[in-house]
């Protein structure tokens, strides 16, 4: 019978669906002894990213360096690249440029000597923890390029399943924290208020991938809460009480990893 009182699932079950699979994908091919016995929820503290740098590009290098090093990609080579600065839409009080094509805040790409690139947005060094979710997230597009197989999906779900990637190596506070950012800006010129995001999942999905995260490593949410946004927190609690009933938790639990030979 139809209850208007029902609360509604967090995730579509094609969402939710996807979400498993491509956990279950991730634990297949990268689910190894750096998963099972090293990765760890990381957290904007200043234990796992101390705040002692001498200079912005320092932060960066410092950040990266890290977000490598939690990933269990530290010995990876990668070269990091700056991005040119993106053009400044207000150009009068009351006018801004229209249709303007913004650079991404992050990409990855391996050019025709196959040597990996990682460029990053210089807007985002002034937002540590958007910084954190876009180095985390090309770092797992680099993870997820070596793997055998597409994710869940092909290939075209590819940017989908970084997302997962990142909150698989640990960093699914940021990568929740960070998709939606709604705040106000003052200019000498204007005020008013903006919003952005970082990534293709939403942020819902991501709360239950952070929720599916901790099933496996065995965390505690207490450790998470005090770091989660407003609406982080609520989507969270709410994918952990319905992954009480999903018995593939435990399935997931059970998926063998596959050792590649080098």
């Amino acid at each position: 019978m139809w209850n208007p009182f029902k609360t509604k699932p967090l995730l579509s079950e094609s969402d939710k669906n996807f979400q498993l699979e491509t956990f279950e994908w991730l634990l297949k091919h990268f689910g190894g002894p750096h998963f099972y016995d090293s990765a760890e929820l990381v957290l904007p503290t200043d234990s796992y990213f101390p705040t002692e740098v001498q200079s912005a590009q320092g932060a960066v290098e410092s950040t990266f360096q890290r977000v490598k090093n939690y990933s269990g990609l530290a010995d990876w080579p990668v070269v990091l690249e700056e991005q040119d600065t993106d053009p400044n839409l207000l150009v009068a009080p009351t006018i801004l440029i229209q249709n303007n094509d913004n650079s991404p805040a992050g990409t990855f790409r391996i050019d025709e000597n196959d040597k990996v690139k990682i460029t990053y947005n210089p807007e985002i060094v002034s937002d540590p923890e958007k910084m954190v979710s876009v180095f985390s997230h090309e770092l797992a597009h680099y993870l997820t390029a070596t793997s055998p197989e597409p994710p869940p999906g092909g290939w075209d779900n590819w940017e989908f399943a970084t997302d997962t990637c990142a909150i698989f190596m640990g960093f699914g506070v940021f990568q929740a924290n960070s998709a939606f950012g709604f705040k106000q800006y003052t200019t000498p010129e204007s005020s008013g208020w903006s919003t952005s995001g970082v990534g293709y999942l939403s942020q819902r999905e991501r709360c239950f991938a952070l929720a599916v995260f901790l099933k496996l490593k065995g965390i505690l949410p207490e450790v998470a809460y005090p770091y989660c946004d407003k609406n982080v927190k609520s989507y969270f609690k709410r994918a952990l009480t319905e992954l009480e009933s999903e018995d593939r938790i435990e399935k997931l639990k059970a998926v063998c990893f596959i050792q590649r030979g080098a």
